[in-house]
C-alpha cells in the first residue's frame, strides 16, 4: 500500500513539473509574439508597410490585417491632404473674388454718402455703407477662422523682398485706414538703399497674412486722426517688422496671452472680432522660422515686431511641418 502511495505521489510530482514546464514555455511564446506584434503595431503606426509571410499561422494573419489598415490609412491620409488643399483652393478663390465687389460697394457707398449729405436720402446711404462694412467684417473673420485649422496652414518658405511685402500690406490696409482718417506711414530701413531688394525666407501670402492681421487690429483700436508706422529692422539673422500703433495699449499681464486662439481682453468686449487674428500670426511666423514680440504699456500705443530669418541656416532648428 506504501508503494503504491509512492508512485502515485511521485506521479503527481513528475505531472507537476511538466506542467511548470510547459507553462513556462508557453509563457515564454506568448511573451515573444507580443513582442513581435508591438513591433508589427509600432510599424503600422508609423504607416509602413511590412514584409508579407506568405502561411497560415496567426503572425502572417496579424500582419495581412496590419497591412490592410496601414494601406486604407494611407489613403484617407492622402483623400485627406486632396481635401485640405481644394478647401484651400476654394477659400483662396471666394476672397479673392469677393474683395472687388466689397471695396466698390464701400467705395461707391462712400461716394454716395458725401453726394447725399444733407438730404432726406443720407440715412440710406449711411445704411448700405454700414451693412457694407459688416459684410467686410464678417467675410475677414470667416476666412482667418478657417485659416485657424492647423491643417490649413501650409509653408513654403522662399527668398521674398521685405520691401515689397511691407508695400503690398499698406495697400491693403489703406482704405480701413481712410475711414478712420488714420495715417500708415512706412519708413525706411536703418541700411542700404530703400529701393533696393530685402530678402527674407518667407511664404509670402501668409506673411502678408500676418502684416494684414497686425496692421487690422492696429486700425480697430487707434484713435481717429492716429498714426500708424511700419518700418524694416536688419538684424545679422533675422529681418523684423515692427508695427507702432497710438492706440490703447496692451496689459503687461495680457501680451502673452493676446496671441492664443479666441482670447478676447475685457476691454475689447465693445470691438468686433473673434480672437483669431494675432492667434494666426503666431503661427504662421513660428512655421516659417521665425517669431512674434509685442512692445506696450496702456495708453501708450503698442509695436508689434514680426521675426522672419534671412536664410537656410536659421530653420535648421525646425522639424518639417
Amino acid at each position: 500500500m506504501n508503494t503504491i502511495w509512492l508512485l502515485l505521489f511521485g506521479c503527481i510530482l513528475l505531472c507537476a513539473a511538466a506542467c511548470s514546464v510547459t507553462y513556462r514555455l508557453a509563457q515564454k511564446r506568448t511573451r515573444r509574439i507580443l513582442i513581435r506584434v508591438q513591433q508589427q503595431l509600432d510599424q503600422a503606426i508609423a504607416g509602413n508597410l511590412q514584409e508579407e509571410i506568405y502561411d497560415e499561422s496567426l503572425n502572417g494573419a496579424i500582419l495581412e490585417r496590419l497591412n490592410q489598415l496601414v494601406a486604407m490609412a494611407g489613403m484617407q491620409r492622402d483623400q485627406a491632404a486632396r481635401e485640405r488643399d481644394d478647401v484651400m483652393a476654394l477659400i483662396s478663390n471666394i476672397t479673392h473674388q469677393i474683395r472687388t465687389p466689397i471695396a466698390s460697394l464701400m467705395l461707391y457707398g462712400g461716394m454716395l454718402q458725401e453726394q447725399t449729405r444733407n438730404t432726406p436720402e443720407a440715412s440710406l446711404a449711411e445704411k448700405i455703407l454700414g451693412q457694407a462694412e459688416k459684410i467686410e467684417f464678417f467675410m475677414k473673420e470667416l476666412i482667418r477662422a478657417s485659416y485657424a485649422e492647423q491643417e490649413m496652414l501650409k509653408m513654403q518658405p522662399e527668398q521674398t523682398d521685405v520691401r515689397e511685402m511691407a508695400a503690398a500690406a499698406c495697400q491693403n490696409a489703406e482704405l480701413s485706414a481712410m475711414r478712420k482718417g488714420i495715417c500708415i506711414q512706412s519708413l525706411p530701413s536703418q541700411k542700404g538703399s530703400r529701393k533696393e531688394p530685402l530678402y527674407c525666407l518667407a511664404d509670402r501670402r501668409w506673411t502678408l497674412e500676418a502684416l494684414d492681421n497686425v496692421l487690422d487690429n492696429a486700425i480697430k483700436y487707434g484713435p481717429e486722426n492716429s498714426l500708424i508706422t511700419l518700418r524694416i529692422l536688419e538684424y545679422e539673422s533675422f529681418l523684423c517688422f515692427e508695427i507702432q500703433d497710438q492706440g490703447p495699449g496692451i496689459p503687461e499681464e495680457e501680451q502673452a496671452r493676446i496671441f492664443t486662439r479666441f482670447y478676447r481682453s475685457p476691454s475689447a468686449r465693445n470691438t468686433p472680432g473673434f480672437g483669431i487674428g494675432l492667434y494666426l500670426v503666431r503661427e504662421i511666423l513660428r512655421r516659417e522660422g521665425g517669431y512674434v514680440q509685442v512692445k506696450s504699456k496702456p495708453n501708450e500705443g503698442a509695436a508689434f515686431r514680426l521675426y522672419l530669418p534671412r536664410n537656410l541656416s536659421n530653420l535648421s532648428h525646425l522639424k518639417k511641418i
